[in-house]
């Protein structure tokens, strides 16, 4: 017989409103990311622009938000002028980030143009390591500055007489990172991130800047670094970052199934340094998280290794995993932990959108198609909507390396109190059994089942490739019943579940 998982929800207990800018997703010069990523003319589907027509339709279909541009490491040694201006004119440089070629083919205005086509919001990264204030001035002054002065007339010049009207700055990257070009102390990082903060705002007052985060909760300098560096930085600043990525590893799939425990220990961790400078401070602003980049990444694989020695190729094949079914299960679980995390994570950012570590993959001159974790990504993003609520869950533990116990389930749901929608959002980490699903949900009224959709493989190892798009895809689930407001059904092991709900007409 299945274990049962009981949840307790009720409209009443929120924890946030569901914040659209939790479904972003990030661009970076990085491998095919970029070129025959987003960008290829010529492609069949190819629009005026080089903007790959496909590329467009799956981004608006996975429901993303925001996008960061244009790094990520690469952007520590990036001149952003070199992106602008007559294509022909462009310099190629190399990217030491990823030991490429870098046409400038695609830089600013072309991302802009972009991002519109996506129906995206955009946000923006300065280099904060091979350069500085007054570089991050200047390109702030060439986004948004209305015409009048030197660089809104470049902008104008180059054919976008409008100012872009950027909102979201991130000030650096992973700048503790000992492989950052332009690697800095937490004390050295904290004042240049302050000034450049302080003139960024000096130009435009209503900017959302983000300081840089440690690169990760296992560096050393971790809370450290967000002590210090938003010590000097708290009132110029409105968020600061976290990064994580996330592996199974020699084997140990229950430690992997369990990787959302970590991201929740995580974001409470940042959540409490954040906290302390506050109180430390007697400030009343609170300085939320930008989880700017997460996903699932296979670093010690050999699509993450760079090219070498005197092969700087430009847009080579990088970080191409491809996902299986059990990817896209932790992978969906890292999504409900973001939303649960709603009252601090302002913004998140999956790394990436197109072929580099990413849902989206294409074939330079043939199909685009949807890796596994496209599928939860995109139905989160349609469906979880008005408050998400504090979700209570009991089920059985099970043991692993990594975390010693952990719950088998995991679960988030969101309520819409205009509409009448509830979408609740399901995770069976188990590896072995079903679980069956147990959840009183009268507290919201009349309701009807909508639908039931679970992603599972018997195979958690199955994935979709080129040629086989659709061997991992979500499923309507008959188990799932809803009888007098009871919500009963079966969630096989190793599984994501999205059971919506409406109010009764």
């Amino acid at each position: 017989m299945s274990a049962t998982v009981t949840l307790t929800l009720h409209p009443a207990f929120s924890v946030a409103p569901v914040r659209r800018r939790t479904f972003g997703a990030f661009v970076e010069h990085l491998g095919r990311c970029v070129y025959t990523g987003i960008h290829e003319p010529g492609h069949p589907t190819a629009d005026a622009d080089g903007f790959r027509g496909d590329v467009l339709e799956l981004t608006r279909e996975l429901g993303v938000s925001s996008v960061r541009y244009p790094g990520g490491n690469f952007v520590s040694g990036y001149r952003w002028e070199d992106g602008v201006g007559p294509v022909e004119e462009r310099p190629a440089r190399h990217d030491l980030a990823w030991h490429s070629t870098e046409p400038n083919t695609v830089g600013l205005d072309e991302f802009m143009t972009w991002a519109e086509k996506a129906q995206v919001e955009p946000m923006y990264a300065v280099n904060l390591g091979t350069r500085g204030i007054e570089e991050a001035l200047d390109v702030l002054q060439y986004a948004n500055a209305p015409q009048g002065i030197a660089l809104s007339d470049q902008r104008a010049a180059n054919g976008h007489p409008d100012p872009y009207g950027i909102r979201m700055w991130c000030l650096g990257n992973e700048m503790d990172g000992p492989w950052q070009a332009g690697h800095k102390t937490p004390e050295e990082y904290a004042r240049i991130a302050t000034e450049t903060a302080r003139l960024l705002r000096q130009e435009d007052p209503d900017l959302e800047l983000v300081a840089c985060g440690s690169s990760s909760s296992s560096m050393e300098t971790f809370g450290a670094w967000e002590n210090i560096v938003l010590t000097d930085a708290y009132d110029y600043v409105d968020m600061i970052s976290a990064h994580a990525y996330y592996a199974e590893k020699d084997g140990d799939q229950a430690s992997y199934l369990a990787s959302a425990d970590d991201m929740d220990h995580f974001i409470d961790s940042v959540v409490a340094t954040a906290d302390h400078v506050r109180a430390k401070l007697k400030k009343d602003k609170r300085i939320m998280i930008s989880f700017d980049e997460w996903n699932i990444w296979y670093q010690h694989r050999a699509e993450s290794r760079p090219p070498q020695g005197d092969d700087w190729p430009v847009a080579p094949v990088l970080l191409e995993d491809t996902y299986n079914a059990m990817d896209a299960v932790v992978f969906g679980n890292l999504l409900i932990s973001l939303l649960r995390h709603s009252d601090r994570v302002a913004s998140a950012s999956l790394a990436q959108l197109v072929n580099v570590i990413a849902p989206i993959m294409t074939a330079p001159g043939g199909p685009a198609w949807k890796q596994t974790t496209f599928h939860p990504f995109a139905l989160t993003s349609k469906h979880a909507v008005g408050q998400v609520l504090d979700v209570r869950l009991t089920a059985p533990s099970f043991e692993n390396p990594r975390f010693g116990e952990s719950s088998t389930a995991d679960s988030v749901a969101t309520w819409d109190e205009e509409s009448g929608a509830l979408s609740l959002f399901v995770v069976n980490r188990g590896a072995e059994h079903s679980l069956a699903l147990d959840a009183d949900l009268t507290g919201f009224g009349d309701l009807e089942l909508v639908e039931a959709l679970t992603l599972h493989h018997e195979d958690p190892y199955a994935a979709n490739t080129q040629d086989a798009p659709e061997t991992v895809v979500p499923a309507a689930n008959g188990s799932v019943t809803l009888t007098d407001g009871h919500l009963t059904g079966d969630l096989p092991a190793i599984s994501w579940t999205l059971v919506r709900l409406a109010r009764r007409a």
